[in-house]
């Protein structure tokens, strides 16, 4: 039967915001698993309205109800993994483009949870029934370093590095565009978008959001970019390029046609790759830094524009 944990808030989270302070005092579930069951009307309060930026009281009482755990319906499917390092606690991988990361509406089948469930034994299960072991996502048409937690210790020890900003992300892609700018600092601030409800956009009211370009090659109309993200919003690369007017390759929603006059590439996703992913290990406390080579895609690409 589910389980109902009562809380009270300490006087060292009064004023923070009730989301976070949940994630605080129960560390052993996800914030993103923690925010489903506040959406599924799971928690009560002594006072105030409940909403995600509540910010909470000290003194004040939290009611929230765990639900037993679902059982997994998901088919392992065999897959083969690119598999970049793995151990007992972790594993990182180089996600090819194309593939969904985790089942959701309208691709509940074939993502890369159900290759992982026939790859490994046991994930962890903080982020809910459908999402065992994710502990971040890279966009279905995004390649390159993905880390996965096989346990729970792990998870929420990864979690805390991708909160903290202690994870190192960087990169590769390529733009429209002849980058003239050297290495540059975009901090555009990025939310919804007002209209098209699908996108993102760099305006006022945004969250901070802070990417560090540096070209590695510019050719004629297209340049080869390294971006290094300092903050993880959704869209961020495509978003802030976009914005400055270097649309990626292929990007039909942020950008324009996947060719132009001077070129016809055969591409059919936006060409940006997860390049390299530096972590500490959760459990060994290693410093891990893991490169996933580019996809042919992009070698492709490349090897036109420098012929």
């Amino acid at each position: 039967m589910p389980n109902l944990i009562k809380l009270t808030i300490p006087e060292e989270l009064s004023g923070v915001r009730l989301d976070k302070a949940l994630s605080e005092l129960l560390p052993d579930y996800s914030r993103a698993y923690l925010k489903e069951l506040i959406d599924e009307g799971r928690l009560s309060i002594s006072e105030g309205k409940i909403k995600g930026s509540l910010k909470v009281k000290e003194g004040m009482v939290l009611e929230i109800e765990i639900p037993d755990p679902k059982e997994l319906d998901l088919t392992p499917v065999p897959m083969n993994l690119d598999i970049l390092f793995e151990d007992k606690d972790l594993l990182v991988l180089n996600k090819p483009p194309g593939m969904v990361v985790h089942p959701a509406a309208g691709n509940m089948e074939g993502t890369l949870v159900h290759g992982l469930l026939d790859h490994c034994k046991d994930l962890s299960n903080m982020n809910g029934v459908l999402r065992p072991g994710i502990v971040h996502r890279l966009d279905k048409d995004t390649s390159g370093c993905l880390v996965v937690a096989k346990n729970n210790e792990a998870h929420q020890g990864l979690a805390a590095q991708f909160e903290q900003r202690q994870i190192e992300k960087i990169y590769h892609c390529l733009a429209w565009g002849k980058w003239t700018k050297g290495t540059k600092k975009l901090t555009g601030a990025i939310g919804r978008h007002p209209v098209a409800r699908k996108k993102m956009t760099v305006r006022e009211g945004g969250r901070e959001a802070l990417s560090v370009v540096t070209p590695l090659e510019v050719f004629d109309g297209v340049s080869y970019l390294q971006v290094q993200l300092h903050t993880g919003r959704t869209h961020q690369i495509r978003v802030h390029l976009s914005h400055e007017g270097h649309p990626i390759l292929g990007d039909l929603q942020y950008g324009k046609s996947r060719n132009s006059e001077k070129y016809n590439f055969n591409i059919n996703r936006q060409l940006l790759h997860a390049r390299i992913l530096g972590v500490t290990h959760p459990i060994t406390k290693e410093k891990l830094v893991l490169e996933a080579p580019l996809p042919e895609d992009m070698e492709e690409v490349l090897r036109e524009l420098r012929s």
